[in-house]
């Protein structure tokens, strides 16, 4: 048996005046979805525990097995692993987000998605005015860095995801508690050395949103994972362009495969994630796909771009690798589901249940689900499972009994 989970970030919403009390999942045309929903099995699955923030970290390691009560230390030292940063024993890792602000307002999140290139350039003039022996910064992809702070620093300070504060003053939400004092001056300093950047002048004159500050979230400790497949005996990949989900991937012991044109973001090449999954199929027992561009749609609030984002997702990457599945020799189990919700209404994230559908190559495990939304979900015979379980559950065949 082989094993594909196929991941569209945020897909799930609430229903929307606009689209006549329908979802976006609902709205979009999802017949590739529909299809494992009506010929395997349908539900919910928790992804996020009681408790706990509903990030795509939280969500996305319960997907990949690993009980996020038991294996999270935060979202950062994730994205450090993949981005080759080893982290010390007592090294912070803390995302480093290039946001606009404007008159004091939280703006925009990611800079008006700002390029590697020009991201580079600001964070790297940070870490040359800010660096010192208690901080270090690392440039990562478009609005998504990296800063480590030593000895400790800033592990229990709090700190706010600026997609969570959109359009709301910066002022209210800076950081709080134990060493906040530091976080806040370097987000201050670090607007008046971006003010003025070339960069940040030109987009301005390009009509694009600056990276005129950064702002400092989402820290931990690094994790100790035990690897996947000492836990379910399964060698695995995992296909990402965000550096959260494979630094998930690194610290699992996954093989993380890259995809040339792998964007995390609503041009991302969808055919290409599908086609180097089913090529990883070969030599790998189990792979994990995961597509960013509808929760990027969802935080921007766009339903058109949500819905567009689910199409291509279910046509280019759930159709190519169901199209393949069915094509191969040896039985496939593919999962669907997105990690969280992100409504549009919202632009956030909330720990709503989502659906989720399991479909097997070779099973005739038919429930009431005739399409894979939040509604029709709710006749499949799965239940509402606890996500962390789901690897498990796949493996053992317990879906379709």
């Amino acid at each position: 048996m082989k094993y594909v989970v196929l991941i569209g970030d945020g897909m799930a919403d609430e229903p929307l005046e606009e689209l006549d009390g329908m979802t976006v999942l609902q709205k979009a045309n999802t017949s590739n979805m529909d299809y494992l929903a009506k010929r395997g099995r349908a539900g919910f699955a928790q992804t996020v525990p009681e408790g706990m923030h509903p990030g795509s970290d939280v969500a996305n390691m319960s997907i990949v097995g690993y009980d996020p009560k038991k294996y999270y230390t935060g979202r950062s030292p994730l994205e450090a692993a993949s981005m080759g940063v080893e982290l010390e024993k007592d090294d912070v890792a803390f995302r480093c987000n290039l946001i606009t602000i404007k008159d004091d307002m939280i703006a925009d999140y990611s800079s008006g998605h700002i390029t590697n290139e020009e991201a580079k350039e600001l964070i790297e003039i940070i870490d040359v005015e800010l660096g010192d022996e208690k901080v270090q910064f690392y440039p990562g992809i478009s609005y998504r860095h990296l800063m480590v702070g030593k000895k400790g620093l800033g592990a229990n300070t709090e700190c706010v995801p600026p997609h969570d504060v959109i359009d709301e003053n910066r002022f209210e939400h800076m950081p709080k508690g134990e060493d906040s004092e530091l976080i806040c001056e370097l987000t201050e300093k670090s607007m008046k050395i971006l003010k003025d950047h070339p960069v940040n002048l030109k987009r301005i004159e390009e009509g694009k949103n600056p990276g005129n500050s950064i702002w400092l979230w989402g820290q931990g400790y690094a994790p100790a994972f035990t690897p996947f497949g000492e836990l379910y005996g399964l060698k695995g990949a995992i296909i990402s362009a965000v550096d959260l989900v494979k630094g998930i991937g690194i610290y699992a012991g996954l093989d993380v495969i890259e995809v040339p044109g792998a964007t995390g973001y609503l041009d991302t090449n969808y055919l290409g994630k599908a086609e180097y999954a089913i090529d990883a199929l070969k030599d790998h027992d189990f792979v994990f796909v995961h597509v960013e561009a509808p929760d990027e749609a969802g935080h921007m609030g766009n339903m058109n771009a949500k819905i567009q984002a689910i199409e291509d997702f279910d046509e280019k990457v759930v159709g190519t690798v169901l199209k393949a599945a069915r094509e191969m020799e040896e039985d496939v189990t593919i999962m669907v589901l997105p990690d969280h919700p992100t409504p549009i209404a919202l632009r956030t994230h909330t720990s709503n249940p989502i659906p989720v559908a399991i479909y097997c190559t070779s099973e005739t495990a038919f429930d009431n689900a005739d399409a894979f939304n939040e509604e029709s979900v709710k006749k499949g015979a799965l239940g509402t499972v606890y996500a962390a379980d789901l690897v498990r559950k796949l493996i053992d065949g317990e879906w379709a009994q």
